[in-house]
């Protein structure tokens, strides 16, 4: 490893992505995947039942309600939410801490109540909520999907709500319109922080840098 990459190693970064169901949260994330294989994907617990085309420990890892109550009791899952007043979600505490810890980035797919949980626990998080250009559009790509009835898409619509009304909370906003220019924010938004000092053992990178300029004077 060159002394320029290994200044520039350090504690990964936390990529935290949220947004209503069907805004393209998933598409956004896997572009910026196949752009930066380095970053690792967390896979999340969830209660509910796969949907089609759905893999056990890729998309989701789904468990039983006793098994995700024993892992949220344990102290297992970073973070869990209600989503749809139903359906329950965690992060496996685990595999983000040792990415994280190791100088590797991570990036998660979570509502606004787990973001929120997990600025709490680890305020270091980036936190991006997707938005799509109108309620009408989301409404569409809902309907598009043929895996809802007219109820779910309702019900949906009214945790979209809930949703974009916490919108404050989050530091970057990329409203999916156009894919290719929404997937190109995603990228800006993971690179800069990419650079950020906290991001970085800096003073390493510091006092190599003045040593060297020293040596001259």
């Amino acid at each position: 490893m060159s002394a320029e990459k290994g200044d520039q190693a350090g504690r990964g970064v936390l990529l935290v992505v949220a947004g209503p169901t069907a805004v393209g949260k998933g598409t956004l994330i896997n572009a910026l995947l196949e752009q930066h294989p380095e970053i690792e994907w967390s896979v999340s617990c969830t209660t509910r039942e796969p949907r089609g085309g759905e893999v056990e420990g890729e998309d989701y890892h789904f468990v039983t309600e006793a098994e995700f109550e024993r892992m949220r009791r344990d102290g297992e899952l970073l973070e869990t939410a209600v989503v749809h007043a139903t359906d329950r979600y965690g992060t496996p505490r685990k595999p983000v801490e040792e990415a994280l810890a190791a100088g590797r980035d991570i990036v998660l797919e979570i509502d606004y109540q787990g973001a929120r949980s997990i600025r709490a626990a680890m305020p270091e998080a980036v936190l991006v909520f997707v938005a799509p250009p109108s309620i009408e559009a989301l409404k569409s790509r809902l309907e598009g999907r043929d895996t809802e009835s007219p109820a779910e898409v309702a019900r949906r619509l009214r945790t979209a709500r809930t949703e974009i009304a916490n919108l404050g909370m989050f530091q970057y906003v990329i409203v999916n319109d156009e894919l290719e220019e929404a997937i190109e924010a995603l990228e800006s938004v993971y690179r800069a922080e990419r650079l950020r000092l906290r991001a970085a053992p800096w003073r390493r990178l510091q006092e190599r840098l003045l040593a060297e300029l020293d040596s001259e004077l």
